[in-house]
């Protein structure tokens, strides 16, 4: 059976495991469709169209980029997947505003450089679209708390697209974190280790970035440059979250943070282009940067941002508690009493086969060949989901900020010679009282 066909049925099945609020199902569109806008179609966009293409219950109305390559890649693509074409919007940074306009559209997907997030996912909660954006919410503490108090005011879900929350190995620590395995959780560890110095670099001669290069070349690469923090704290952060229950049941308190000596992007472009000017200019952003959170309940968190030099790819997830420990590094699991040594790792894989999460178990073919293994499926599905049940996203406005805020603060943190930040509490005191129900059954989300 071809993806599609798996897609169609997992609408129908996702539905049967859910308390659906009253009325139809399909109650916010006649079509009994979820009806899409996407900003910014870029290659990560197009990830997302690629999958809204696969769904027969997505239609993809409109789209907006400000590049006609962008937007005729992607003409071309939904061309060639035998769909209706959808309208386009471009000519300015503005030209989003029209998308939204459109009273045909359910919800946005926002997949622009990081500063248009805070303003583009304003604008489309004010007009009432539900957000699903890529990760980050916004540059200063301010602006995440404009995206909290936006969401409140206008009832309107918004949910950062973190995908790794959905990795399959992340998922499986999650549920035997859940049922006692690593008994009580003190400490995690994720990040985001990859080399990704041929992104931040382009062109004819490979150093290029700015306007003459393609991709997140032409914006990405100036972040590190004036700025020195975690620039990328969510796909490390999010899974984290859910080990420990953050905002729903404990919180992250403070955070201070630590950067190395930048030489990274600095001699990767001499070797590549021995002479050229992008060898000489001054990069703020360390080449590890490595943040520790303190927590509520007592667990202490570390995060490690390191893109800039020779690595194989790993996002450093360590899950450890009074009784065993996970750690992504080595793909390596030592349960006390369990393993078949004492102190001695067994291989993660047997253990998680043995407690895959059920979602993984119930949709693992419907995931099959979408981006990132798979978890980009139930990324997109959590989103569409929710939006077609008219319910909250499963990533929420306060868990997307808070994996997200970790950047300024961070940020502030170094500039100020490391001094520990206090964390703000986007939930005013709700933590406390709300419930971790991330992935807790297999309704689909």
């Amino acid at each position: 059976m071809e993806r599609r066909e798996f897609i169609r049925a997992g609408a129908i099945a996702a539905a049967g495991f859910t308390i659906l609020p009253s009325g139809s199902l399909f109650a916010n569109s006649a079509s009994g469709k979820v009806r899409l806008g996407y900003i910014g179609v870029g290659a990560r966009g197009m990830s997302h169209i690629a999958e809204g293409l696969l769904r027969d219950d997505v239609e993809i109305v409109a789209i907006c980029d400000i590049q006609e390559r962008s937007l005729k890649r992607c003409r071309e693509y939904i061309a060639k997947k035998g769909k209706p074409a959808a309208v386009e919007y471009t000519g300015g940074l503005d030209a989003y505003k029209k998308l939204l306009d459109r009273k045909d559209i359910d919800a946005v997907i926002i997949a622009t450089p990081w500063q248009f997030h805070h303003p583009q996912s304003i604008d489309a909660m004010k007009a009432g679209k539900y957000v699903g954006c890529e990760v980050i919410a916004g540059l200063t503490v301010e602006e995440h708390w404009d995206i909290v108090h936006t969401s409140e005011k206008t009832g309107i879900p918004y949910m950062t697209l973190e995908n790794v929350c959905y990795r399959r190995d992340v998922m499986a620590a999650l549920n035997m974190s859940r049922q006692g395995l690593f008994g009580e959780l003190v400490h995690v560890e994720g990040g985001y280790q990859h080399n990704l110095r041929d992104v931040l670099f382009n062109g004819p001669d490979g150093v290029t970035f700015g306007p003459d290069a393609t991709s997140e070349a032409q914006w990405r690469t100036q972040f590190n440059i004036d700025l020195d923090g975690d620039l990328y704290p969510t796909h490390g952060a999010g899974p984290c979250m859910h080990y420990i229950d953050i905002n729903a049941g404990n919180r992250f308190t403070s955070l201070s943070s630590f950067s190395s000596k930048a030489r990274g992007l600095a001699a990767y472009v001499e070797e590549k282009a021995p002479g050229n000017k992008n060898a000489k200019i001054k990069y703020k952003e360390g080449d590890v940067v490595q943040t520790m959170i303190n927590c509520a309940n007592g667990e202490t968190v570390l995060l490690t941002h390191d893109t800039h030099l020779p690595r194989p790819y790993s996002l450093g997830f360590r899950v450890q508690g009074t009784k065993g420990l996970w750690m992504d590094v080595n793909q390596s699991i030592y349960i006390d009493h369990k393993s078949k040594e004492d102190d001695s790792w067994d291989p993660a894989q047997q253990w998680f086969e043995k407690y895959d999460h059920p979602l993984w178990k119930k949709y693992e073919t419907f995931a099959a060949g979408a981006g990132h293994g798979g978890m980009d499926w139930f990324v997109f599905n959590a989103f569409v989901e929710s939006v077609k049940q008219k319910k909250q996203t499963p990533i929420d406005v306060y868990d997307s900020v808070t994996m997200s805020v970790i950047s300024p603060l961070s940020t502030k943190s170094i500039k100020e010679g490391n001094a520990v930040q206090e964390f703000p509490d986007f939930t005013k005191g709700k933590w406390k009282d709300r419930k971790n129900t991330f992935a807790i059954d297999d309704s689909g989300f």
